[in-house]
C-alpha cells in the first residue's frame, strides 16, 4: 500500500465513523435494546467483516432497515433471544453463501424492494413520532399511523415533550438544510452535525429533554444460553430467522450492486459477501448485538472520502471502538430526541417519492406492486409484506408474458379459420373461450395452434372440451373442428 492510498484510507475511514456513529445509537434506540449494542454491530462491522473477502468498498452495520423486524422480534420474543436470532441468521447466511445462492438475490424486482423500504421508512417515522414526543407508541403499523392525530394534541401535553419535539424537528430541519449549505460546511457528515448541534442547545439552555442511558460495551454483551438456543424449535422464532437472513441479505447485496456501480475498483463476488455478511451475524448474535447489513448511507461516505482499500472499513470499526471505551459518557448527553430526529429523516428517505409519478406513467404494473408492498409492510410486517410483494411481482409477469392473439378469417364460404398466437396459459382462457364460444355452431373450424409458443394444461384441456362440444352440438361432420399444429 502506498502512502497516497494510506491517506486516502485513514481519512476515508474516520467520515465513515462520524457517519456510523449517530447511526448506530440511532437504530440501537429504535430497535428497542441498549445504544450500546448498536457500537457493537457497528464495530463487528469493520473489524469482523472489514477484512473479509466479497466487496472491498462497502461497508456494514446496524440498518434502519431491519429496525422494524428487530423491534418486533425483541417486543414478542424478549430481548434476551435476540442475539440466538442474529447467531442463526449469520449461519444461514454461511450456508447460503456455500450453495452459491448470493446471485439469485439479485432476481428480486426493484419495486418490491423500493416497496419494502417504503414501507419500512413509513414505520420508522410513525414510530419515532412517537418517541421524539416521549409517549409509547401502539405495537401495530397501521395502529401508529392512525394515533398520530391524537398525539399531534398529546405531545404537547407538558414541557419536557414540547422540547423534545422542538429538538427533534430542529434536527430534521438541520438534515434538510445540510445538503445546501457550503461545500466546506457539507464536510463534516450531516447526521453527526445535526446531533451534536441538538446535544449543544440542549447543554446551553438546560433544556428538559431525555438523554441516552450508557452502561459500557461490556454491560450490554449478552451471549445466547442454551435456553435461548432450545427456542429454536418454535416457529415464530423460526420465522423470524429466516426473515433475518433473508431481508439482510438482499439488503447487502442490492448495496453492493449499488457499490460497483460507484467505483471502477474490484467487483463484488456475491457469494463470498454473502458469507462475509453471515460470518459478522453470527458473530454479532454471538454478542447479543443487534443484526448487520451493508449500508448505502456509509459505504457512500467511505466512497466520497476517497476511500481505495478494505482498511478504511476496518479502521472505521477501529474508531468506533476506541470512542466506546474512552468516551461513553459522551453519549449520555444526546437527547433522544435528536436521534429519533435523525431516524425520521432516514425513513423519510427510504421512502421513493421522486420515483412514483414517472413509474405510473411508464410501468403502471410496477407501481402497483410497490404501493402493496409498502401498505403491507406496514399493516402486516416486513416479511409478511415482502412475500405478498414478491407474489404480486410473479403474478404481474406472468400476467404480462401470457400474451395471446386470437384471429378469426372467415370467408363465409369455406370452414372458419382461428389462429391462436403468443403464450396460451390459465390467466388468458377467459379471453380464448369468449372468443370461440361466439364462433357460428353450425359451421366448420379450423383451429391453428402452431403460432403459439407455450399451451399450457389448462388451455390444452379446455380447448379440447370446446372442440368436444362443438362436435356435440351436431357440426356437418365428425371433424367438425379440426386442430392444425401442436405447442408446448
Amino acid at each position: 500500500m502506498t502512502a497516497e492510498t494510506w491517506r486516502r484510507d485513514l481519512a476515508a475511514s474516520f467520515a465513515v465513523f462520524l457517519v456510523a456513529l449517530p447511526l448506530c445509537v440511532g437504530i440501537a434506540v429504535a430497535s428497542g435494546v441498549p445504544a450500546e449494542l448498536g457500537l457493537v454491530t457497528g464495530i463487528v462491522g469493520g473489524l469482523v467483516v472489514g477484512p473479509l473477502p466479497g466487496s472491498s468498498l462497502q461497508v456494514s452495520g446496524p440498518a434502519a432497515g431491519l429496525t422494524v423486524l428487530v423491534h418486533d422480534a425483541v417486543h414478542r420474543h424478549g430481548p434476551s433471544v435476540l442475539g440466538m436470532l442474529v447467531l442463526a441468521a449469520g449461519l444461514l447466511q454461511i450456508l447460503l453463501g456455500a450453495l452459491r445462492m448470493g446471485r439469485w438475490f439479485r432476481a428480486i424486482t426493484v419495486a418490491v424492494v423500493e416497496g419494502m423500504l417504503a414501507g419500512i421508512g413509513l414505520t420508522i417515522i410513525a414510530g419515532q413520532l412517537y418517541a421524539m414526543a416521549d409517549v409509547a407508541a401502539p405495537d401495530s403499523g397501521p395502529a401508529r399511523i392512525a394515533g398520530l392525530p391524537a398525539l399531534a394534541v398529546q405531545g404537547f401535553g407538558s414541557a419536557e415533550a414540547t422540547t423534545a419535539v422542538a429538538v427533534g424537528a430542529g434536527t430534521i430541519a438541520v438534515l434538510a438544510a445540510w445538503p445546501r449549505l457550503p461545500a466546506r460546511i457539507r464536510a463534516i457528515p450531516a447526521p453527526l452535525a445535526a446531533v451534536a448541534l441538538a446535544t449543544a442547545v440542549v447543554a446551553a439552555f438546560d433544556l428538559p429533554a431525555a438523554g441516552l442511558e450508557v452502561n459500557g460495551l461490556a454491560a450490554a454483551i449478552r451471549p445466547p444460553g442454551v435456553e435461548d438456543l432450545a427456542r429454536l424449535a418454535e416457529i415464530g422464532v423460526l420465522g423470524t430467522v429466516l426473515a433475518l437472513a433473508l431481508i439482510s441479505s438482499a439488503e447487502s447485496l442490492f448495496s453492493a450492486a449499488a457499490v460497483d456501480r460507484m467505483h471502477d475498483g474490484p467487483r463484488t463476488h456475491y457469494d463470498k459477501e454473502l458469507m462475509a455478511q453471515g460470518a459478522g451475524n453470527a458473530v454479532c448474535g454471538a454478542l447479543g448485538a443487534l443484526p448487520m447489513t451493508a449500508v448505502i448511507v456509509r459505504s457512500s461516505a467511505n466512497l466520497n472520502a476517497g476511500a481505495r482499500t478494505k482498511a478504511s472499513r476496518v479502521l472505521h470499526g477501529a474508531w468506533l471502538l476506541l470512542f466506546a471505551a474512552l468516551f461513553p459518557a459522551a453519549l449520555e448527553a444526546v437527547p433522544l430526541a435528536a436521534l429519533s430526529g435523525v431516524l425520521i429523516h432516514t425513513g423519510w428517505k427510504l421512502i421513493p417519492f421522486g420515483r412514483m409519478a414517472p413509474l405510473w406513467r411508464e410501468h403502471r404494473g410496477e407501481a402497483v406492486v410497490l404501493l402493496c408492498t409498502m401498505i403491507a409492510v406496514v399493516a402486516l410486517n416486513l416479511l409478511e409484506g415482502v412475500l405478498l410483494g414478491l407474489l404480486l411481482a410473479v403474478l404481474k409477469t406472468a400476467w404480462e408474458t401470457s400474451h395471446v392473439s386470437v384471429r378469426v378469417d372467415d370467408d363465409g364460404a369455406g370452414p372458419i379459420r382461428v389462429t391462436l398466437t403468443g403464450n396460451a396459459t390459465f390467466l388468458r382462457l377467459p379471453k380464448m373461450l369468449d372468443a370461440l364460444e361466439a364462433l357460428p355452431r353450425d359451421r366448420r373450424i379450423e383451429l391453428d395452434l402452431s403460432g403459439l409458443r407455450h399451451l399450457d394444461h389448462a388451455c390444452r384441456t379446455a380447448l379440447i372440451a370446446w372442440a368436444d362440444r362443438h362436435r356435440a352440438h351436431g357440426g356437418e361432420t365428425p371433424a367438425a373442428v379440426a386442430i392444425v399444429g401442436a405447442a408446448t
